[in-house]
């Protein structure tokens, strides 16, 4: 088991029972209950209960009262829209309310404690998501948690296949585009400019507040093309032009991360039910959902 530096001394990774039980000043058989009620970060890889240090360090600071600290925030999951993740969160039975409108408007709301999570695509220059959850949210009791990567591309009517392979072949078609602040929106923007096609060369629908209506857009001939997902398109039988493999993260409030609704929606996504789900919606790679990318 590895250890590393804390201070002057050195602990091990993972904590056992009675290391925990010691630490907590409480009984071993309080310990077998927490773990048993979900109420404690544990871990059963090896067959017996084991405890990893730094999520019991963020549990118990999470469990701080006082001044300056955090409570009681909405039951609302923010940000992005994903197909996914908004069947999960039902299907998990999590309890909790979603309300989505971009990546953008999400990770303000989370910042101003309109909701405990928010999901993200924010491109940046070197990856997705971190550097700017990291910039705007500092020292903010908060973790940055992979949920998938996508396939976003062009969705297109069945006639315009071959036709369009890039975003240089958009000149002179109806787009359907996203709200300003969309992820999708920003994205689209960037691949414009790196393909030297400028926003007077198509000719915009209404802007489309989510995933679902920017595809509709395209199916009922209101649009030429939009700026998608494969997992949305696929079901409507739509030309699906793969252009980026974009990762979806979700950035949690730390004491809410080990609260029975985020637990339960974490826990649903290791099961055969959603990983099924996710392979026959196509689109999505779920190989590294609940991997840490950000800890404040």
């Amino acid at each position: 088991m590895t250890e590393r530096m804390a201070g002057a001394e050195t602990r091990p990774e993972f904590m056992t029972v009675r290391e925990l039980a010691a630490l907590l000043r409480v009984t071993e058989r309080k310990v077998y209950d927490l773990a048993a009620q979900g109420q404690v970060p544990c871990s059963r890889a090896t067959g017996k209960l084991l405890f990893p240090a730094d999520e019991i360090d963020a549990w118990i600071a999470g469990a701080k009262t006082g001044p300056g600290v955090r409570r009681d925030l909405p039951a609302v999951f923010l940000g992005s829209h994903d197909p996914l993740l908004e069947w999960a969160l039902r299907q998990s039975g999590s309890g909790l309310a979603t309300f989505f409108t971009s990546s953008m408007e999400g990770l303000k709301g989370f910042e101003a404690g309109d909701g405990v999570a928010a999901g993200l695509h924010l491109h940046e220059a070197d990856g997705w998501n971190e550097v700017t959850v990291r910039e705007a949210l500092g020292d903010r009791d908060a973790v940055l948690v992979r949920w998938s990567t996508r396939r976003r591309g062009l969705v297109l009517r069945p006639d315009l296949a071959g036709r369009v392979s890039g975003v240089a072949d958009l000149k002179g078609l109806r787009v359907a585009p996203r709200q300003a602040g969309a992820g999708a929106e920003v994205l689209f923007g960037h691949l414009l400019q790196d393909a030297g096609v400028a926003e007077g060369d198509l000719t915009l629908t209404r802007p489309n507040l989510s995933e679902q209506d920017a595809v509709l857009a395209v199916l009922q001939n209101e649009a030429d093309v939009a700026f998608g997902l494969e997992t949305v398109s696929a079901p409507f039988g739509l030309t699906f032009v793969p252009l980026v493999e974009e990762e979806f993260d979700i950035v949690v409030d730390r004491r809410a991360w080990f609260e029975p609704p985020m637990q339960k929606l974490m826990s649903f996504a290791q099961t055969y039910e959603f990983l099924a789900h996710a392979e026959r919606i196509g689109g999505v790679d779920v190989g590294r959902v609940g991997t840490v990318r950000w800890n404040a």
